[in-house]
């Protein structure tokens, strides 16, 4: 049977002391299980972009969403069964063990720094190596990476945070649900639900965007040459500054909005469920221990 939501945060406490002593220890080694786990998250974007190239709206408005997602979800199940790093992820953890003692504010927001930068640099050497490759230099890839590009570069402030919002809600939640699952397929689902439904709800995550924006911003050079010889495509510059259309515009606010939905709306909302005192009652009788930090 499931554990309760005490054992759970209890649970989520270990992990962080286990993540944190990593962070404080051997911080290269979490550098690169951040490194490995950006990497993981785009590889879920390149697979969307692949399946989702040519599918008409005419033929069911949301299809190509839906497609984009059960093929994004299995790059959160190889980052949670590996034990690599996501940020997003990294949130929920840290702020529970800061309710549990087990790190202050300034090891959890080092901790998070330290891990985007990790799925920053995997992210984008990854989205390098691609745009390197011909495989989606042409159309309809090519066209389809930059129609991604436009809609998430093209909107508002608000319109980004809100949405960040919304995905580390849904996303951080599934991954404390991987957590609280027993079974090998109950964990897969828990940790495969989670980006179906970020991907498919057209929601923003910071890591998964560099994926998704970065590519068109490699490729734009080739992208403006082939849609020269079309007449009725006007083209949209997308560059790395802040601004509509700007890479740093959509990172900027996804990362604030990912930053409210783990932190408040699935850390604080587990702790604050649980029961304080069969919390500490589940102290006393604790057998296990996790390394101190």
């Amino acid at each position: 049977m499931p554990a309760n939501v005490d054992e759970l945060v209890v649970s989520v406490a270990d992990i962080c002391t286990y993540k944190w002593d990593m962070i404080r220890h051997r911080p290269l080694s979490y550098l690169l299980t951040g490194f490995a786990g950006g990497a993981m998250v785009v590889f879920g974007a390149t697979l969307a972009l692949a399946v989702s190239a040519g599918v008409s709206e005419k033929l069911a408005p949301g299809l190509a969403n839906l497609l984009m997602g059960l093929v994004f979800m299995f790059s959160l199940v190889i980052i949670m069964v590996s034990g690599m790093t996501l940020v997003t992820a990294d949130m929920y953890i840290g702020v529970i063990g800061i309710f549990h003692r087990r790190i202050t504010w300034g090891w959890f927001v080092w901790g998070v720094t330290l891990g985007y930068v990790g799925n920053f640099l995997g992210s984008m050497f990854f989205m390098w190596l691609i745009s390197k490759s011909g495989s989606y230099a042409y159309l309809p890839w090519l066209l389809r990476a930059h129609a991604i590009g436009v809609a998430k570069l093209g909107q508002t402030a608000t319109q980004i945070f809100v949405m960040g919002i919304v995905c580390t809600w849904m996303l951080q939640t599934a991954a404390i649900l991987f957590v609280k699952a027993e079974g090998d397929i109950a964990k897969i689902a828990m940790a495969a639900y989670g980006p179906l439904a970020f991907v498919a709800g057209m929601t923003e995550h910071c890591i998964a965007n560099i994926g998704f924006l970065a590519l068109p911003l490699f490729q734009q050079d080739i992208y403006l040459k082939a849609v020269a010889k079309m007449p009725d495509v006007t083209p949209i510059i997308l560059h790395w500054g802040f601004g509509q259309y700007g890479w740093a515009h959509n990172q900027l606010y996804t990362v604030l909005g990912n930053i409210i939905g783990g932190i408040l709306f699935v850390g604080f909302v587990f702790q604050l469920a649980s029961h304080p005192g069969r919390v500490s009652e589940l102290y006393k009788n604790k057998t296990k221990h996790m390394l101190k930090t």
